[in-house]
C-alpha cells in the first residue's frame, strides 16, 4: 500500500505541476520551441549525457577498488546504464540502486555491492548540496523567499547527515545505541554502511567527492548545449549555477522532477534573459534526453541476463 501510495504521488505532482505550466504559459510557443530544436547539438548534449553515466560509474569504481573487489570498470559502466533503465520505466529515483545492488551482488559480498552504492550515491548528492548552497547567492531577484527557505533547509540537512555517516564514528557509535530493530531496518542498511565507510577510507571517498563535483560540471555542459540546440545563448557560467537547484528539484517526489523542473525554469532562467516558454522546453529538452540514454540500459540489461542465464531482478523499488 505503501509502494502504491508513493506512485500515485509521484505521478500527482507531476501532473499537477505540468498542468499548472501549461495553463499560465503558452503551449503552443513551447511546443514550436521543440520542434525547432537544432538536431546537431541534441546530439551533442546526448552524448554528454552518455558520458556523465560512465563519469558516474568511475566514481563507483573508486570506491569498489577500495576494497579490493575485482569488478571491471566496463562491468560497472553496465550497471549503471542498466540502473539508468530501471530508473525510466520505475517512478522511483532510487529503483536502479536497488538494481546495481543485485546484479553487483553477483561479482562482490552483498555488503559490499550496497554499501559501495550507498556510498556512490552519499557522496554525489552532497555535492549537490554543497554547490546548491553555493549557487543560491546568484538566484534572480525574483526567487521565491519560501522556495528559498526549502532548499537551504534541504541542503543544510543534507550536508550534516552526509557528514556524520561518511565520517564513520559518528555512525559506528550511533549504531551502537540504536535498537536491533532500527539497525535491521533498510535490510542493515546502517550496519552495512558504517561498515563500507570505514574499508573505503577517506581516500576513496574524497576521490568519489571530487568525481561528483566534475559530474556537475559536466551536467551543466549538457544543459548549456541543450539551450543551444533551442537557440537560447546562456552563458555557461549562469547554466552552473542554476543546474544543482534544477537537480535537487528531483528530490522532491514526482517522475524524475518532471513538473517540478517546469515549474521552478521561468524563475531560475529570468536572470538569463531567457522568457518563460523557452525556459520550459528546455528543461523538456534535457528530460527527454536524460530518459532516452535510460533507455539504453535495457537492451543492454537483456543481453546481460540472457547470455548469463539468470532472472531479471525484481522491482524492490521503494
Amino acid at each position: 500500500m505503501r509502494k502504491h501510495f508513493s506512485t500515485l504521488l509521484k505521478v500527482g505532482v507531476t501532473l499537477l505541476g505540468l498542468w499548472f505550466v501549461l495553463t499560465r504559459l503558452d503551449a503552443r510557443a513551447i511546443g514550436l520551441a521543440l520542434r525547432s530544436a537544432d538536431l546537431g547539438w541534441l546530439l551533442v548534449s546526448f552524448l554528454l549525457v552518455n558520458a556523465g553515466v560512465v563519469l558516474r560509474a568511475y566514481r563507483w569504481l573508486i570506491l569498489i577498488r577500495s576494497l579490493n573487489a575485482a569488478v571491471t570498470f566496463g562491468r560497472l559502466v553496465t550497471l549503471y546504464f542498466v540502473g539508468g533503465f530501471f530508473n525510466t520505466f520505475l517512478p522511483s529515483g532510487f529503483g536502479g540502486d536497488v538494481v546495481r545492488i543485485l546484479e553487483v551482488s553477483q561479482d562482490v559480498p552483498s555488503g559490499v555491492a550496497a554499501g559501495t552504492v550507498i556510498i556512490d550515491r552519499l557522496t554525489g548528492l552532497m555535492m549537490l548540496f554543497a554547490l546548491s548552497l553555493l549557487a543560491l547567492p546568484f538566484r534572480p531577484p525574483d526567487f521565491p523567499p519560501q522556495l528559498l527557505a526549502v532548499i537551504v533547509g534541504i541542503c543544510v540537512t543534507g550536508l550534516a547527515a552526509g557528514f556524520i555517516v561518511l565520517e564513520g564514528s559518528l555512525l559506528e557509535r550511533l549504531s551502537a545505541i540504536l535498537p536491533e530493530r532500527l539497525l535491521e531496518a533498510g535490510n542493515g542498511f546502517l550496519p552495512k554502511t558504517a561498515a563500507a565507510v570505514k574499508e573505503c577510507g577517506w581516500r576513496a571517498i574524497g576521490g568519489a567527492l571530487f568525481i561528483s563535483v566534475l559530474f556537475n560540471l559536466l551536467q551543466a555542459c549538457w544543459w548549456t548545449t541543450a539551450g543551444w540546440a533551442l537557440g537560447l545563448a546562456i552563458p555557461y557560467t549562469y547554466t552552473l549555477l542554476v543546474v544543482p537547484i534544477f537537480s535537487l528539484a528531483m528530490l522532491i517526489p514526482s517522475i524524475g522532477g518532471l513538473g517540478v523542473r517546469e515549474l521552478l525554469a521561468p524563475v531560475l532562467f529570468s536572470g538569463a534573459g531567457v522568457p518563460p516558454e523557452q525556459a520550459v522546453a528546455l528543461t523538456l529538452v534535457v528530460f527527454g534526453l536524460e530518459k532516452l540514454s535510460g533507455l539504453l540500459g535495457g537492451p543492454v540489461y537483456l543481453y546481460t541476463t540472457l547470455r548469463n542465464g539468470r532472472k531479471p531482478a525484481p522491482d524492490n523499488s521503494p
